[in-house]
């Protein structure tokens, strides 16, 4: 997929850069030309020889080196590769990009490319969360600007938590679906997955069986069709695919905010089990037994978020699929559902415990749409994926 493709790599200063090293041998290996750019803080931390010698090609350092500059070798290196990576994007990166900030050679060559960026930060949890990271990270989405990560775990600095900086092997499948060249290429499509938790007091909530197993196998055929995939996804058991950009919430109020933050898509696909009602007045503290009796919980809906997108007066996506989970009448039911929720495509199946569907590795579905009712045979989930992902993609070409 990536054979003959050119990558402009610009390694940001941080303990991260080590990756840097792994990174470039991986993209080598899929036959991928690789110019790497290090910035003054890098240099810290991997040396220009050990990056130049795996990427086979000079390490740029240096804005004003005269040989290069008499013909603006600046402006030839920002536009000549087909994707420019910045792999560790450090808080200082972003800000300069964000605000934009030409004072080094790296940030001088991210303003002066057309070429699509794609971005994988680095830092600590305190500045990943601070509000001019997030303000900065806001402002790059809505230039265009791509991001893979970061991941959560311990920090260099013995802290824990969101910061550290995607694997190699995740930023290498961010780069396949960035310059993918199936049918679904420059297409933006949302996929939710997994079940909301709904909070009843701070250690016990409603749920539901909800692996998310069908979302996540669906995000990753669509973005191997070329797809930029927004995959929103509440805690569920598998991990999200690599190579799309994942948004991890909690409740039904938390994914529809998502799904909103989303917008504008040109599809989208809504495969989550979305609980129907939370605990209305949820307790701060923990319940606890008292001779008075059981509690009484008070429930109130949950945004129907389907129903909303799906009848939008602007904005709507062109195609709107929904998931139908049933355990009777499946077709009676789903048919219903599709009806009253307004979307195009209902993707249906049997979830009764005898199927052992919810929370397996196999589907049986029936898609509903305007053309009448497929049935499928039972398969595994990723080729109920595959499956689904070509007829999106053969939707939006129409």
């Amino acid at each position: 997929m990536l054979a003959s493709k050119r990558i402009l790599l610009i390694i940001g200063g941080g303990i991260a850069a080590y990756k840097s090293l792994d990174l470039i041998r991986r993209i080598k290996e899929r036959g991928v030309t690789v110019t790497p750019v290090l910035t003054r803080a890098a240099e810290e931390f991997v040396t220009p020889l050990s990056v130049s010698a795996l990427a086979g090609e000079k390490a740029y350092r240096d804005l004003f080196d005269l040989t290069d500059e008499a013909e603006m070798g600046h402006i030839q290196l920002s536009r000549s590769a087909d994707l420019i990576v910045v792999a560790p994007t450090t808080a200082d990166m972003l800000g300069k990009m964000a605000g934009g900030l030409a004072n080094d050679l790296a940030s001088t060559l991210l303003m002066a490319t057309d070429t699509p960026v794609l971005c994988a930060p680095a830092m600590n949890v305190r500045m990943w969360e601070h509000p001019a990271t997030q303000r900065n990270l806001e402002q790059l989405k809505e230039d265009g600007v791509r991001f893979v990560g970061p991941n959560e775990g311990d920090m260099a600095c013995g802290e824990y938590g969101p910061g550290r900086m995607s694997e190699p092997s995740e930023v290498v499948a961010a780069i396949e679906a960035q310059l993918a060249d199936g049918p679904l290429k420059g297409k933006r499509i949302l996929v939710t997955s997994g079940p909301t938790h709904e909070p009843i007091d701070p250690v016990r909530y409603i749920a539901n069986r909800s692996s998310g197993a069908q979302g996540t196998a669906l995000a990753r055929a669509l973005s191997a069709l070329g797809a930029d995939v927004v995959f929103v996804t509440g805690p569920a058991d598998v991990p999200p695919p690599d190579g799309v950009q994942v948004v991890c919430v909690e409740t039904a109020q938390q994914m529809s905010d998502a799904v909103d933050a989303a917008l504008p898509v040109d599809a989208g696909v809504f495969a989550a089990a979305v609980a129907d009602w939370h605990v209305a007045g949820a307790s701060d503290r923990k319940l606890k037994k008292s001779r008075d009796g059981l509690p009484s919980l008070a429930f109130a809906e949950n945004p129907d978020i389907l129903k909303r997108v799906s009848h939008m007066k602007q904005g709507r996506p062109a195609l709107v699929v929904g998931f139908a989970a049933e355990t009777n009448d499946v077709l009676e039911n789903a048919t219903a559902k599709r009806d009253r929720k307004g979307c195009d495509w209902i993707v249906a199946n049997d979830v009764s415990p005898t199927t052992g569907i919810m929370g397996g590795s196999e589907n049986a579905v029936v898609l509903i749409s305007n053309s009448g009712v497929e049935e499928w045979p039972r398969m595994g989930k990723d080729a109920v994926a595959d499956r689904l992902a070509q007829k999106i993609a053969v939707a939006l070409a129409g």
